[in-house]
């Protein structure tokens, strides 16, 4: 009688491709709230120059938040949770950005909110988005560079 592995040898190279390709592109940056589960796949897209400090959201007031990221394509993302491993219910982007778009959802334990710059755009952008439960907001400071 012979057996077969469960995970067979070919299989590993997926995992191995994987993990190259978010090397590749950066995902080594810290991009989650402490404690946060990540996968590769919420890394995936990130623009190579991403700077965003971390952030705790107060409950009824708003929060100034710069960031810095290069219009490479990707996206640059600020996670926040509500104290401990809890995503909010809501996100609601109050200000849109003018030159750029923006995805707020749920990575892990912690709500991510992404902007992505338009194509072809440097220069200064601003958004406000209110989080729910607890009425925070956070007020989005971004200075674009080129790619």
């Amino acid at each position: 009688m012979t057996t077969r592995a469960l995970f067979p040898r070919r299989a590993a190279w997926p995992l191995a491709a994987l993990a190259a390709a978010c090397l590749l592109q950066g995902c080594d940056q810290p991009r989650a709230v402490s404690g946060t589960r990540l996968f590769a796949s919420d890394l995936n897209g990130g623009a190579r120059l991403c700077a965003v400090p971390a952030i705790t959201v107060t409950n009824g007031q708003e929060t100034t938040v710069p960031m810095t990221v290069g219009n490479d394509g990707g996206w640059c993302g600020i996670s926040v949770g509500q104290g401990g491993p809890h995503p909010f219910s809501v996100g609601l982007l109050t200000t849109p950005p003018a030159h750029g778009k923006i995805y707020i959802h749920t990575v892990g334990d912690a709500t991510r909110i992404d902007y992505t710059p338009d194509t072809g755009f440097a220069g200064s952008d601003n958004f406000v988005v209110k989080l729910v439960p607890g009425n925070g907001s956070l007020r989005v400071a971004v200075t674009v560079s080129k790619g």
